[in-house]
């Protein structure tokens, strides 16, 4: 029977399979999936970090260089920059609901961070952090400009011709939203599955 066995294999020997060759077991089978979403996340992170100090920086300049200014034609007048406060949400939409949207912000900056364990999908970690980096930057007027703690208002400056006039945290959080949409649509998880409806 001892025979037998050394023979065959067990589950717990290297030669489990009969062929030579070692078989990784439960443990083993799933540990490169770890690493594997510990990268999603860092591109995740790293999205939203790149969004963010884009809009921040953007900001920054707007109401240093152009606030009280005139605005620049970039395309004629098809494509100007004018700086302008917004106390609404993108695209200057419910100026009466400023502290609703920045609570709106916040608890979308709480899912994404819990959603953000479970994901291994490289398309999803971009969207998320499109979303994440925009909701931070929107997020950071509201708490840190005039009139208030939460009642800040945000600094739009990107204004096309018959359009709202937005800004670049506005732009990552469309995106983000478009490629959320895209991806539901083609039947992509989070955490990498697909699925057929």
């Amino acid at each position: 029977m001892a025979e037998a066995e050394r023979i065959i294999g067990t589950p717990d020997t290297p030669d489990a399979a009969g062929d030579g060759q070692e078989r990784p077991d439960a443990d083993q089978a799933g540990a490169p999936e770890r690493p594997r979403g510990r990268r999603r996340i860092a591109v995740l992170f790293a999205v939203a970090a790149f969004a963010y100090l884009l809009d921040l920086v953007s900001k920054m300049i707007v109401v240093a260089k152009l606030e009280h200014n005139e605005p620049i034609e970039i395309i004629g007048d098809w494509l100007r920059f004018a700086a302008i406060r917004n106390a609404g949400a993108a695209f200057g939409f419910g100026e009466a609901f400023t502290v609703i949207f920045t609570v709106i912000a916040a608890a979308v900056i709480v899912v994404i961070a819990r959603l953000a364990r479970k994901l291994y999908s490289l398309p999803w970690a971009v969207a998320l952090g499109l979303l994440l980096g925009g909701a931070l930057g929107n997020l950071t007027d509201r708490i840190f400009r005039s009139p208030g703690v939460f009642k800040g208002a945000v600094v739009d400056f990107i204004a096309p011709k018959h359009f709202a006039v937005f800004n670049l945290a506005d732009s990552a959080i469309v995106c983000g939203g478009i490629l959320i949409v895209i991806l539901s649509f083609r039947g992509l998880d989070p955490d990498g599955t697909v699925h057929k409806d």
